[in-house]
């Protein structure tokens, strides 16, 4: 059974479809999904309509960035199986107002290299709830000017020897992130933890009453995952995976079910879920 609680659609940064994500999700093999889109449930509450006539169990999820004062760092925070997602809108157009700023200072510069503009970006980002740097970039592809290679493009434009400064757009804190998934009856997970900093990141989140840590996950190195798993056995967190799926628009390959939630996991999340319920 493959369970992938990390996918992206066009809704936000994704190059697939959700009845597009869906389908592949189905002829792969994985039988559960989580959409999560950043920032925004629509497309998790299209999927979870959909759900049955694909034959696949969808949960509910959004991917929530976030910025630590604390630590001076962005750092993503996952939210499922909500049961009040009305409760998080101000904070998704809050982080999405955010965004949109940072990226069109991003364009202001992008601009001044490339014969690109913001409409052609924008046209690039229609059906997206923003300007993602996939839409940027998917608008540089179209002038010939950067490798074809989506991933070649990325490192060009947004790597480390980029003439383009991406500053952290003003997003909300983690600790309010938290609370709000919180509030409104979902579990919230710490996403795509790294070998730097998870030593100041966990116990940090912990403190703010996190629920769990995505272990499975393309960037997790087997060293960092194993730790995870002694830790969140240690201090009762939930432990989480997915593949992170962006289809075309992403740095390195993935593919949906590269990284899968064992069941047991995934049964332990049902009963950590129940068990908030009984209490709200």
């Amino acid at each position: 059974m493959l369970v992938d609680l990390h996918c992206h659609t066009k809704i936000s940064d994704g190059s697939a479809s959700v009845e597009e994500l869906l389908f592949m999700a189905k002829r792969m093999g994985v039988t559960t999904v989580a959409i999560t889109d950043h920032d925004n449930f629509a497309g998790s509450k299209r999927g979870m309509t959909l759900s049955k006539r694909y034959g696949l169990d969808v949960i509910f999820g959004v991917e929530f960035s976030s910025f630590s004062s604390d630590l001076n760092m962005e750092l993503h925070i996952l939210c499922y199986m909500c049961d009040f997602p009305d409760r998080l809108e101000g904070l998704c157009l809050r982080n999405a107002n955010a965004r949109r700023k940072c990226a069109l200072e991003v364009i202001d510069q992008i601009v001044k290299y490339y014969p690109v503009s913001l409409n052609s970006i924008n046209a690039k980002a229609r059906g997206s709830s923003n300007i993602f740097k996939a839409h940027i970039i998917q608008s540089i592809l179209d002038t010939g000017f950067v490798s074809p290679i989506f991933s070649v493009a990325y490192d060009k434009i947004f790597g480390k020897k980029s003439k383009i400064v991406f500053s952290c757009p003003e997003y909300a804190e983690t600790s309010e992130v938290i609370s709000q998934i919180h509030q409104s009856g979902g579990l919230a997970i710490l996403a795509h933890p790294n070998d730097e900093t998870i030593d100041k990141v966990l116990p940090f989140v912990m403190g703010l009453g996190i629920d769990g840590v995505e272990v499975y996950h393309p960037l997790v190195s087997d060293p960092l995952r194993n730790r995870l798993l002694k830790l969140s056995d240690r201090y009762d967190l939930l432990v989480t995976g997915g593949s992170d799926f962006h289809g075309m628009y992403t740095p390195r390959q993935r593919y949906l079910g590269i990284c899968s939630t064992p069941s047991e996991c995934l049964d332990k999340m049902n009963k950590r879920k129940i068990k908030i319920s009984k209490l709200a």
